[in-house]
């Protein structure tokens, strides 16, 4: 078994766990790619685009735990909302510098 099974399969075993932990995790990588995103933005240039893109997905997987949806898809919300906003992170991060 691949490295995405093993772990979709430990997240349905275990989802009553994952729930709040993946919440504060997911939170908190959002929280850290929108205060870059402001930190980056003067009031010439405010990356807008950038801004709403990081509150969507983040509000997106805390929806789709909120709203029951099957496991896999709320899994796949999960990695999606961590890749966009650890990208959103490093952009910003590279901006600063």
């Amino acid at each position: 078994m691949n490295f995405y099974k093993k772990s979709l399969n430990n997240f349905n075993e275990n989802y009553i766990l994952y729930i709040p932990l993946s919440i504060i995790f997911q939170s908190c990588v959002g929280s850290i790619a929108a205060m870059y995103i402001l930190i980056n933005s003067k009031i010439s240039e405010f990356y807008l685009l950038e801004l709403t893109l990081c509150v969507v997905v983040s509000m997106t997987y805390n929806a789709a735990i909120m709203a029951h949806l099957k496991l896999k898809w709320t899994f796949n919300l999960l990695i999606l909302s961590l890749i966009v906003n650890i990208i959103l992170i490093a952009l910003n991060v590279m901006r600063l510098q």
